[in-house]
């Protein structure tokens, strides 16, 4: 069973083709226009072990919203693609990231219900071009269109550090909750 999927999405707003494969190697190629997003599309590519070749273009001359909320909505329609009926994933994981004095934490429900739960605390309105209020903003649209139960925290100083260990919390929670670990559906209801 091939776990792959292609996304493309136009908008007037932005334009993104996205290729993920959940069963790949970490590759990455990334551009999205947002440099510190691209570092953390990549981080996260690397740490699930899924291939990802992200396209995107937006109006940034506004600012970074709309593209990184784009991005987070195609990277979870393209999950949801690619895991197809879900039939045999572990479908529950959890992760906690440090990165020097930060400590990030990620667990979440493949469970075909989106909900997000969200305690993220940074000081600046920006790290790098990415601004911090879109972090959640990216979390919350990936998680709407995953149909993913995702709770997320992190703590610490540094904002980039706190935004890099989330990115890899999240990558290998994913990483582990969509591994297959038998030939059931794993779910009492025989659907995800």
């Amino acid at each position: 069973m091939k776990r792959k999927s292609k996304i493309q999405r136009k908008t007037s707003e932005t334009e993104i083709y996205l290729e993920m494969d959940i069963d790949g190697t970490g590759q990455y190629q990334v551009e999205t226009g947002i440099q510190f997003l691209n570092h953390m599309l990549e981080s996260f590519a690397r740490h699930s072990l899924f291939d990802l070749k992200v396209e995107a273009t937006g109006d940034l001359e506004i600012d970074d919203h709309h593209t990184v909320e784009d991005v987070g909505i195609v990277l979870g329609e393209a999950l949801q693609k690619a895991l197809g009926d879900k039939k045999g994933i572990q479908r529950m994981a959890h992760a906690l990231i440090p990165m020097d004095e930060s400590l990030a934490m990620v667990a979440l429900d493949l469970s075909g219900r989106n909900y997000t739960v969200l305690d993220l605390n940074f000081h600046q309105n920006k790290v790098g071009d990415l601004s911090t209020e879109n972090v959640s903003h990216f979390l919350e649209s990936f998680a709407q269109t995953g149909k993913i139960n995702l709770h997320a925290r992190c703590e610490g100083k540094n904002d980039h550090h706190q935004v890099e260990a989330l990115f890899k919390a999240l990558a290998r929670a994913l990483s582990d909750a969509t591994r297959i670990v038998h030939e059931q559906m794993p779910s009492t209801k025989g659907v995800l």
